[in-house]
């Protein structure tokens, strides 16, 4: 038994309808960042300075000593880009990112938040680095974060988010702040629901691309007018998807030091603007869209299929390939993950092990298989799947001369080939079904062996897709 942790499948061709208050065609959620005075610093008990996202591409950190130039391009965020984006976003709700030693050292911009109804989330303890800490060091630290966000701020953090994080940081921060979302992800336009910690944990992902950060790194933006077109287009592209029917979130990151300089500023200006022309538009924090989400799409109760046990596995799909768990058994041993959680991967998992097995173990799955309308479904011994199938089809219900014609047909068939004639009954109605019949017994039997394994393998997607939904 493998299990694959990642989820490569996430919502899928057809993502739930995010049904956002009002109707809303696009949530629009703005993060501010405040790192300034969390980041790295000997005065802060760190090793080296800072020398992540500034002006200074490619900077390096300076062992055992302060570094003047950085210090002074983070305090340009804490003493006048703050204001500046204060001033920018102060009627609109916003989610403020904050690291707690930099809100601790920032009392008027934490009351100006607070004026301004902002969601102050925490953004860890320190701007440091995560991937490196044990995890009980890791959980010291989320620990402490929250501590000090509290007397900092006078309520514990709703929302988490560390940036710069571990492989472990998102299960201990669930496992420890009781948050109603995490944020360390940048899987996916609407939020999810994750197991870890111990319980079904919110993700509202964050972002990368549609984030100033891009203005200190190579190959990023190089001037405002970049980052309003790259704004204005993400927006464009979710909100017509919104129009179409599958409404998103649109996740817009930003730092005090960096889109706090004039130029920047000008360019975010115009680009919310722009967004505010647009009718149907939902501005909120990550907290609202959170609340909205757990309200709107709980969490998915019941085991999933990639956690369950191989007795209960076996047990609920066993019968997708017609008396043959031994397929369902080795899938089970195989790897599987949350991608194979619908009825798509399912699917999925169960049509490998059947295509890999050799050419005598399909025909006993084909053989498996009853005739349609034959002697088992007269003597009502079909299995509940072929008997429902085959009921639906009207197969339940021929005249006498249909179920003669039907019986001939079966005969010649099983003669001719060595199996049962095989189609996925759902697929057509009765007179589909017979014109298929004596359509294919022209066929070779390497020509038909391929066609009754792909019939096969479609009652199978029908059947799981009647288990799982769609």
């Amino acid at each position: 038994m493998q299990r694959y942790p990642r989820d490569l499948s996430g919502h899928g061709p057809h993502p739930v309808h995010a049904d956002w208050p009002n109707g809303a065609r696009i949530a629009v959620q703005i993060v501010l960042n405040y790192e300034e005075g969390g980041e790295s610093n000997i005065l802060h008990g760190d090793a080296a300075s800072e020398a992540f996202l500034s002006e200074m591409t490619g900077a390096q950190p300076w062992p055992g000593r302060r570094h003047w130039n950085m210090e002074s391009l983070y305090e340009y965020g804490s003493r006048a880009g703050f204001w500046r984006l204060h001033r920018l976003l102060k009627e609109l709700p916003v989610t403020v990112f904050g690291v707690a030693t930099a809100l601790a050292r920032a009392p008027e911009q934490v009351a100006a938040m607070k004026d301004a109804g902002w969601e102050i989330a925490s953004h860890g303890l320190k701007w440091v680095e995560h991937a490196q800490m044990e995890p009980q060091q890791e959980r010291a630290e989320i620990r402490a974060a929250i501590r000090l966000h509290e007397e900092v701020t006078g309520s514990r953090p709703r929302g988490w988010y560390t940036g710069r994080c571990s492989m472990d940081t998102v299960a201990i921060a669930a496992s420890e702040g009781q948050f109603a979302y995490i944020a360390d992800s940048y899987a996916d336009d609407l939020p999810y629901w994750v197991e870890t910690g111990g319980h079904a944990q919110l993700i509202v992902p964050y972002t990368m691309d549609c984030n100033d950060m891009r203005f200190a790194i190579q190959a990023g933006f190089t001037e405002g007018m970049q980052f309003e077109t790259y704004l204005k287009d993400s927006f464009d592209m979710l909100y017509a998807e919104g129009c179409a029917g599958t409404p998103k979130m649109l996740s817009i990151g930003l730092h005090c030091r960096i889109a706090g300089r004039p130029g920047r500023a000008i360019a975010l200006k115009r680009a919310l603007d722009h967004m505010r022309r647009h009718e149907h538009v939902w501005f909120a924090s990550r907290a609202q869209i959170a609340d909205h989400w757990r309200r709107a799409h709980p969490p998915r109760s019941g085991p999933r299929p990639s956690q369950m046990d191989r007795d209960s596995f076996v047990e609920a799909f066993g019968g997708v390939f017609e008396h043959s768990p031994w397929i369902a058994q080795a899938a089970h041993d195989a790897e599987m993950g949350p991608h194979h959680d619908s009825a798509a991967g399912l699917h999925g998992a169960l049509v490998r092990i059947f295509r890999r097995a050799d050419a005598e173990r399909r025909l006993g799955v084909l053989r498996a298989h009853p005739d349609l309308a034959g002697k088992l479904a007269q003597a009502r011994r079909l299995t509940a799947a072929s008997s429902a199938e085959q009921a639906a089809a009207g197969l339940d219900a021929l005249s006498d001369d249909e179920r003669a014609h039907l019986m001939r047909l079966n005969e010649e068939y099983t003669a001719t080939f060595g199996f049962p004639f095989i189609i996925a009954v759902r697929d057509h109605d009765k007179a589909g079904i017979i014109a298929a019949f004596e359509r294919r017994l022209h066929n070779d039997r390497e020509a038909e062996f391929a066609e009754a394994c792909r019939q096969v393998e479609r009652i199978a997607e029908l059947r799981l897709a009647g288990l799982l939904g769609t």
